[in-house]
């Protein structure tokens, strides 16, 4: 594809690595109504079936006004539930079109979110996104800049930040309780969908209630195959981030927090079962290296997936669950051990033993109020959502790039301050993509 130079606005701390990717000049906010804390919002969704239903539940007592989506048979449900709202299979029109919308919830395939959060606040609109909030480090990246040019309140999907159990494990770690941490190791048990599998050949007929085109996007065109959705997309790296992109920003979430993680130096694919240019392995062992922070001492970070585990620490009998047992993490520090389960829930020291013994220090960080209610009070002026794209984009970055290794199929070295690879110049490829005309950011 041609290549074409980026605008100013994405000149983001460097841009040699994002030099195959593509802006629109701006619309320009269309100036937000500030909403009295005691109004409704008038809220749209992009994206009303699958995990979109869980999302628009958690805003009902707002307004729904509109509703979108590709697939208007698996909508089914919400349009039933909110029979007031506008129905669009388009969100560019939806948003062109309907003027009274306050802030859009937006749960769709990975590759959406980034164009659609894009559109939604180059329109003034605030905006809540699906884990990962993007499909590449570059999307990551633009949007939090634009979060900050438009001035809008912006929350990632990964609800597990707003609970206690995060919180805890910042303030152990924090407090001394496990000394330095030099070693982490973060598990999940997916995939649950096909991966290591190729294009597949057949081209049977779209579904009626389907517009596939609009459901594809930013991605390269392809003839339609039930292989890639509803519930597939994820493996398909035109469409999902695999493993990584499904569970990452949920069990990262409590060290990259607590260890305050930034950006890593290199990231290696340390085992593959399988894998190819059209989907993510079977499972996968990654390495992430981090280097000091403040009086923070460096620290390697391992991910598994697909069943692999991470060995028992030693002294943590083999009765001990780890994690939540499917997911979880755990924190090697110079004078304990630490675990948390998926969304950093059941925060405890290792061995059991121990944390029989020990005292928990004060609460240092504030409560959440909700994932979704500190979205919807900073829509009306009150706060900042814990995992506003400030904080989010970050860890998705981190999500992303190991992706990247996972494709490069080596270990890659990462310049943060240029988002360039340094070491595998065609890696740079899969820190940003092409997109199809019409739908670049």
């Amino acid at each position: 594809m041609d290549k074409k130079k980026i605008t100013r606005r994405a000149f983001i701390a460097g841009t040699a690595a994002a030099a195959g990717c593509t802006t629109v000049p701006g619309r320009g906010s269309r100036g937000k109504r500030r909403t009295p804390p005691s109004a409704k919002l008038n809220i749209a969704g992009i994206g009303a079936g699958g995990r979109a239903e869980t999302d628009l539940w958690a805003v009902r007592r707002q307004n729904v006004v509109a509703l979108c989506d590709v697939d208007w048979a698996r909508a089914t449900k919400m349009f039933n539930a909110f029979p007031n709202a506008k129905k669009y299979k388009d969100f560019r029109v939806m948003l062109e079109k309907q003027k009274d919308i306050d802030a859009v919830v937006i749960a769709t395939p990975d590759h959406i979110h980034a164009v659609a959060a894009m559109t939604a606040m180059q329109f003034g609109k605030h905006v809540f996104v699906e884990k990962p909030m993007a499909h590449s480090a570059y999307e990551a990246r633009m949007l939090a800049e634009a979060a900050r040019n438009y001035k809008v309140a912006t929350q990632m999907g990964n609800q597990g930040h707003s609970g206690s159990g995060v919180r805890v494990a910042c303030e152990i770690v924090w407090s001394g309780g496990i000394g330095p941490v030099r070693e982490v190791h973060v598990w999940t048990n997916r995939p649950g969908w096909p991966q290591n599998i190729t294009r597949p050949t057949e081209t049977p007929p779209i579904p009626e209630t389907l517009d596939w085109d609009l459901w594809l996007g930013p991605a390269p065109y392809r003839p339609y195959n039930p292989a890639y959705l509803p519930n597939r997309w994820r493996g398909w790296w035109d469409f999902g981030c695999g493993a990584l992109g499904d569970m990452g920003c949920h069990i990262l979430d409590p060290p990259y927090w607590a260890l305050k993680l930034g950006a890593p130096t290199s990231v290696e694919p340390v085992k593959l079962d399988g894998g190819n240019n059209e989907t993510g392995p079977k499972s996968s062992i990654i390495r992430y290296d981090f280097p000091q922070r403040g009086e923070m001492v460096p620290v390697t970070l391992y991910w598994y997936d697909g069943g692999t585990m991470p060995p028992r620490p030693e002294g943590v009998g083999e009765n001990e669950l780890l994690g939540d047992g499917d997911n979880g993490s755990i924190f090697i520090g110079d004078k304990g051990i630490m675990t948390t389960g998926c969304y950093g829930m059941n925060t405890r020291l290792l061995p059991e033993s121990r944390m029989r013994d020990y005292e928990l220090p004060p609460e240092t960080i504030p409560r959440s109020i909700g994932h979704t209610r500190e979205w919807l009070a900073a829509c009306k002026g009150e706060g900042t959502p814990g995992s506003n794209f400030d904080y989010a984009a970050p860890l998705s970055e981190l999500v992303s790039l190991g992706n990247v290794a996972l494709r490069a199929r080596q270990k890659i070295e990462w310049d943060a301050a240029n988002m360039k690879v340094t070491n595998v110049p065609e890696a740079n490829n899969y820190v940003c993509r092409d997109y199809r005309e019409g739908w670049s950011l």
